[in-house]
């Protein structure tokens, strides 16, 4: 017997809820992967704090702020707040389906999907927007869902609320929001629509968006040009195939039953017909983003519906026997993907291990590929590059130390120069990419630039004297992280004021 239930739905779906974040919980806490180069960077944007970033909205960034301020700065107390958000959708999953007339048996499976997705727990093993993001969609799709059963008006208020914490989160939500009111315009549930506590909520996400809004009119829509930049210079564009075998390996091979009959029953089941909405609203976002070449993942936010949908649809038509075997398939399936999607092999095992199984990494990005997968990879020679770059600080004179500026490639090796740096007692990081270009120079004069990355000759141009005096690399981190020179710039030719313009890469 389970003590714990969680509201709402049943002991079985509330242990695996709690499974959930014990897995997370104990990944965090055996800290076998150091910090992932996002998490140093979102590190530095919470020492900012603001209405907006570059490249995300600011909701996740004043979470991490208020985690900081009250739990520090440790991988596990930052890892936290994700694993927290992981269970809450599992239990969000569970409520979801018996919402969809499941009973007990329909909650634990869908659960169990949720629990079992790689993309799931990939996404709450670090700090990102991107592990709150599924709470966001399917809190809204939890409030349509009972708008549309019959439950209180007022309902619109909430979910307008919701989508507004969800849009200051990450941008994508508005996707999600327009493919639901697309669902709704075209059944017969428009009537929805027309009442005016529907355009109340829409207003209220409106007004709370608007800080956002008007930070990025004052800074000429970086998030734009920053998206603009991406699918042009950096994303890998998958083909429809590659974008479809992507779902199939991120939602776990053993759940496409689940996940696909649930988006059938959406579609066309009598029993789900008050739900069509959320099924063309699938449908939309999958047209969408695989014409527009986005990111597998960033379809991954409604598949917790799919699941419920197909668990409640599961629960009624298979036999007790079928539907027990399959969950324990799930179960399985699960367990075997586990050392793959949480941060709990070393890495030589985690290579061995991925071969035996012959899985690869969904190729999201342009760069050339790593032993490990990005997300791993990541996580290693941090540490060490700040020690490094703090001997070639320490060997400096005192004069120059006075007036060193450090200057780095990319936001991830700033992020690392902040964070680790400040035991060395490193200066502040310059660089030129996304939200910390904003930050600007801090004042510096730029007289002596250690500069980590990049070409000797891309500091000819501005600087007297440029010398490579160290090299930095890790065996696990990614080919662009490892032989990286470390240069020492004197005698600038171009104040750095006027340099800085030039510096900025939105990418």
């Amino acid at each position: 017997m389970i003590p714990l239930r969680l509201p709402g739905i049943s002991r079985l779906a509330s242990a695996l809820a709690l499974l959930k974040l014990a897995l997370h919980l104990g990944a965090n806490a055996l800290g076998g992967y150091g910090y992932f180069r996002d998490e140093l960077y979102y590190i530095a944007c919470s020492e900012h704090l603001d209405w907006g970033y570059v490249d995300h909205p600011p909701l996740s960034i004043l979470f991490l702020r208020l985690s900081r301020w009250g739990l520090g700065d440790s991988l596990f107390a930052l890892r936290l707040l994700p694993a927290l958000a992981g269970a809450a959708l599992v239990w969000l999953t569970a409520l979801l389906a018996r919402e969809l007339g499941g009973g007990e048996r329909a909650q634990a499976l869908a659960a169990l999907g949720v629990l079992i997705a790689p993309i799931c727990l990939g996404l709450h093993d670090f700090y990102s927007m991107n592990a709150f993001e599924p709470l966001c969609w399917m809190g809204c799709a939890l409030l349509l869902l009972r708008l549309l059963q019959g439950g209180d008006a007022r309902l619109w208020l909430w979910l307008g609320a919701l989508a507004c914490l969800g849009l200051q989160n990450k941008h994508s939500m508005a996707f999600f929001g327009v493919a639901l009111i697309l669902g709704l315009l075209l059944t017969p549930q428009r009537r929805l629509l027309y009442t005016p506590w529907c355009w109340l909520g829409g207003s209220l996400a409106l007004l709370l968006l608007l800080p956002n809004l008007l930070w990025q009119q004052a800074h000429d829509w970086p998030t734009l040009e920053f998206l603009r930049n991406a699918q042009e210079q950096k994303n890998y564009l998958l083909s429809p195939q590659e974008y479809l075998s992507a779902q199939l390996l991120y939602q776990h091979p053993f759940t496409l039953p689940l996940w696909a009959g649930g988006a059938l029953a959406l579609l066309f089941h009598p029993r789900l017909r008050e739900c069509r909405c959320f099924g063309i609203a699938f449908v939309a976002l999958l047209a969408f983003f695989v014409i527009q070449r986005g990111k597998p993942y960033y379809l991954s936010p409604i598949f917790p519906l799919l699941l419920a949908a197909g668990a409640v649809l599961g629960e009624h038509h298979l036999p007790r026997r079928w539907f027990a075997g399959y969950a324990l398939l799930l179960a399985l399936g699960g367990a075997l993907v586990l050392p793959l999607a949480l941060s709990l092999l070393p890495p030589q095992h985690f290579i061995r291990y991925a071969a035996a199984l012959g899985l690869g990494e969904v190729k999201t990005e342009k760069h050339q590929a790593a032993a490990l997968p990005q997300h791993l990879a990541d996580r290693f020679g941090w540490p060490e590059l700040a020690a490094q770059v703090a001997q070639v600080y320490r060997a400096l004179p005192s004069e120059d130390q006075a007036q060193v500026s450090l200057y780095t490639q990319n936001y991830g090796e700033a992020g690392a120069l902040d964070f680790f740096g400040r035991q060395h007692g490193l200066p502040p990081a310059l660089c030129g990419h996304n939200s910390y270009w904003l930050w600007g120079t801090h004042g510096q004069s730029g007289q002596v630039l250690i500069a980590v990355g990049g070409h000797p000759d891309d500091y000819r141009a501005f600087f007297a004297s440029v010398e490579q005096v160290a090299v930095h690399t890790h065996e696990y981190a990614m080919p662009y992280e490892r032989n990286l020179p470390i240069f020492l710039c004197r005698g600038p030719t171009v104040p750095l004021a006027e340099i800085w313009p030039a510096a900025k890469r939105y990418i």
